[in-house]
């Protein structure tokens, strides 16, 4: 009776396991297609891991409904055509960033300690905009440019992205 429990309980356990996986992977190993579209942004001697925005659908979505950042950990919004500031808001956000604008390489504005806006309509969320054309839009944990001392006029170095 033994030698037919004990396989039993193990197939059934071994189904369990895959239906688990198979519903979620993600729960489960590292996604490794998020891993690599990371990259490194370098600002005075300070290394920041950003996940790159560089499509519509990810700029509108940025760091919303994000729980947490690591130290060094950001989100890097490329834009193409730097005829006009984006505007950037607080929608769906859980965390308070630190929204540094950067234009040809060197930062122009940066809007610290930015907390979310909970319990607000859309239109009634404020908007943020550099005074000036960017061509990057770097997000960060609140606090990061003064822990730093990140200030208007660094140079900021994408020879790694």
């Amino acid at each position: 009776m033994k030698q037919l429990i004990l396989p039993l309980i193990g197939t059934m356990i071994f189904v369990v396991l895959i239906g688990l996986f198979v519903t979620n992977p993600g729960k489960y190993i590292k996604n490794q297609a998020s891993e690599s579209t990371q990259k490194i942004v370098k600002i005075n001697e300070t290394e920041i891991l950003v996940d790159i925005a560089d499509t519509s659908e990810e700029r509108s979505r940025g760091l919303s409904k994000k729980e947490s950042l690591n130290e060094k950990e950001g989100m890097l919004f490329v834009f193409t055509n730097n005829e006009e500031s984006p505007i950037f808001w607080m929608k769906n956000m859980l965390i308070s960033i630190d929204i540094i604008w950067i234009n040809n390489g060197k930062i122009i504005q940066i809007n610290k300690n930015v907390s979310p806006e909970k319990d607000t309509a859309d239109d009634k969320l404020t908007k943020y905009t550099a005074s000036s054309s960017v061509n990057y839009v770097l997000e960060v944990n609140s606090g990061f440019s003064d822990k730093y001392g990140l200030k208007v006029g660094d140079s900021v170095d994408f020879s790694q992205i």
